[in-house]
């Protein structure tokens, strides 16, 4: 009878640690990303030069180190067909409301209608961007047309 009552404390006890070790095991349950939503559409006349028939808009934050080198690589795109516009939040902090903007840097490229045809969430290479644009600028020009697009 003894030895039956040992065994089954040693059995509780083995329970309980191995309830303890499992507890502790367990990773944590996996962050659900924030999903930053990118604007469908923009109107032409809240940004600069709303003649010109292409919109690089660069929404950033003055404290992002990253956006900085994100306009660097936009601002080579800015010609005559293409506006490229820095929207800083602290400056155009309306802007970032208006369309929802929740994460810079943002890179949204919009037609003369502001249909927004090419985006980025954070920092992407200069031939991405580059090539998106040249793509919604003039369809079949890249050799990755799906750049900047929302595929899913």
């Amino acid at each position: 009878m003894r030895q039956l009552l040992i065994a089954l404390l040693l059995v509780a006890v083995a329970g309980g640690v191995a309830a303890l070790v499992r507890r502790r095991s367990v990773p944590d349950p996996p962050t659900t990303p924030r999903s930053s939503t990118v604007p469908v559409q923009l109107d032409r006349a809240d940004f600069d030069r709303p003649e010109a028939p292409w919109l690089v808009a660069v929404f950033s934050s003055a404290t992002c180190q990253t956006c900085g080198l994100v306009l660097d690589k936009a601002l080579v795109v800015a010609c005559r067909e293409v506006a490229v516009q820095d929207v800083e939040f602290t400056a155009s902090r309306h802007l970032h409301e208006r369309y929802g903007i929740d994460a810079v840097p943002m890179v949204v490229v919009a037609d003369a209608e502001g249909v927004v045809r090419a985006s980025f969430i954070g920092p992407m290479s200069a031939t991405d961007l580059w090539a998106a644009v040249a793509e919604v600028r003039n369809p079949g020009s890249s050799p990755e047309p799906g750049l900047g697009r929302d595929l899913s």
